[in-house]
């Protein structure tokens, strides 16, 4: 068993997390505690500002996490990226929603921070203007475009020379 939790203990300090300083056996009941995802071992490790969230910050944490975009995969929310950023910004979150501060502070704080990218849903403002109906501007400028050339009368067709008619009787006639 020492074996198994030393590899599970130098894994979990090679990616990152923190390994405990006593026993997992003695940690207190408070101590966040995080499954080791090697397979096939069961040990745990002690993960830095990881403790189980009530229920009430766990629902704000969802909502306020599915509404942000992770930074680097851009196409992810922040709750569901395993970014190092992503990541970080989950703990940054969850520390502002302990220390008692509003959705909209959070919010706020992220977007002076990163900018208005980081909102799946930004802001209508001046500078979101164009995010937000350059599209719709777009479509109204083609169905314009497609009006016209639609309502375009067709331009008369020359009328045939001489030799054309001829041409065009002696191919009738064959």
């Amino acid at each position: 068993m020492h074996g198994v939790l030393a590899s599970a203990l130098w894994w979990a300090v090679s990616v990152g997390a923190q390994a405990p300083s006593a026993p997992v056996a003695s940690m207190a009941p408070t101590a966040p505690v995080v499954q080791a995802a090697l397979p096939g071992v069961g040990a745990t490790v002690l993960a830095q500002g990881d403790a189980p969230m009530t229920a009430p910050i766990q629902a704000r944490w969802d909502h306020i996490a599915a509404e942000l975009r992770c930074l680097v995969c851009q196409n992810e929310s922040l709750a569901s990226s395993n970014a190092e950023l992503a990541v970080d910004l989950r703990r940054e979150v969850r520390s502002l929603i302990e220390q008692g501060q509003s959705d909209a502070d959070i919010r706020s704080f992220l977007v002076k921070r990163y900018g208005d990218f980081v909102l799946y849903k930004p802001e209508v403002k001046p500078v979101t203007w164009l995010l937000w109906f350059g599209p719709f501007a777009l479509l109204l400028m083609a169905l314009a475009v497609a009006l016209r050339l639609m309502r375009r009368t067709p331009a008369e067709p020359a009328p045939l020379t001489d030799s054309e008619r001829e041409r065009v009787r002696r191919m009738l006639e064959s």
